[in-house]
């Protein structure tokens, strides 16, 4: 019994000991570092590549989710959009509400088109002119009783007024480049009434075949023709028509012959204003144009050459 309580006790004591200093709870940390590293880079990433609108879309998808997932359709964007959902693009008035930046639609021009829609513009002006200056005519006594030597058509440059000589009753002093008083008349009222269109017009002077005194050495009917398109040229201008709408002004001499059957016709006798359209506007303008007069068509005069 006493041997019993001499006998020492003996406790044992374990000592847990750790994973050392350079344990491995610390990748764990750095693993998680890096991931949210990346995950910040890639959301630089698609900031800086997403435009301001599509920003806003992305912005409202996350803010109201249940909306834009239920409105259906391919999301807040276009089709480049990150997130789906929303309107059918971003010019739709239905779904999620226009955000984006929408491209404006690149605008195509037919010149063809453009050409033909002013060529008609100018062609129904040239016609509400012929009808002015006819109404004109018709109104005023004194220019009526030479409705018949007044001929006006519509040709493929434009509209042609033309002031022809009769047997009795010529336009100009015989020989002479001296207009007469109704001619001088005549002219005061069309002047005006070309003022009222923007087209520029061109001036000929026209001879019958009679040769012209001492004939082509001296002063001849290319001289006359010249001087009587200048005289006539003048008269507009003193009637009131702008000075700069005349384009030209051309003496032809016996060169184009109304009545190609008898030269020596009276008709022949004659002054040419061309109301020109665009078209022949420009071909005169440039170096070395011409203008080549000829009847449309559908818009030749009836006219009966008197003998």
């Amino acid at each position: 019994m006493a041997n019993e309580e001499l006998r020492p006790i003996i406790v044992k004591r374990i000592k847990k000991t750790a994973g050392g200093h350079h344990g491995g709870a610390w990748k764990i940390a750095y693993a998680d570092f890096v991931t949210a590293m990346m995950a910040f880079f890639l959301l630089m990433w698609l900031l800086g590549s997403t435009a301001k609108g599509n920003l806003q879309g992305i912005a409202e998808y996350f803010q109201t989710p249940l909306k834009v997932a239920m409105a259906g359709g391919e999301g807040s964007g276009d089709s480049s959009s990150v997130i789906k959902g929303g309107g059918k693009d971003l010019t739709m008035s239905n779904g999620q509400e226009k955000r984006g930046d929408v491209q404006s639609k690149k605008k195509t021009f037919n010149l063809q088109a453009a050409e033909a829609a002013l060529a008609k513009a100018d062609a129904e002006r040239l016609k509400t002119l012929k009808a002015k200056i006819e109404a004109v005519i018709d109104a005023n006594p004194t220019l009526k009783q030479y409705k018949n030597q007044l001929l006006l058509d519509l040709t493929t440059e434009g509209l042609r007024i033309q002031m022809v000589d009769e047997q009795n009753r010529p336009m100009f002093a015989s020989a002479k480049a001296e207009l007469q008083p109704y001619t001088r008349e005549i002219l005061t009222e069309i002047g005006k009434a070309l003022n009222d269109v923007p087209n520029r017009i061109s001036l000929s002077g026209h001879t019958d075949a009679a040769p012209y005194g001492s004939g082509e050495k001296g002063y001849s009917n290319w001289e006359l023709s010249a001087d009587r398109a200048n005289a006539s040229r003048r008269a507009l201008i003193l009637g009131g028509m702008d000075e700069s709408k005349v384009l030209r002004v051309v003496g032809l001499s016996s060169s184009v012959l109304f009545d190609k059957a008898d030269p020596l016709n009276p008709i022949n006798r004659r002054i040419s204003i061309i109301v020109m359209n665009k078209k022949a506007e420009e071909a005169a303008a440039t170096d070395g144009g011409a203008i080549e007069v000829t009847t449309s068509a559908d818009a030749s005069p009836d006219v009966s050459v008197k003998k």
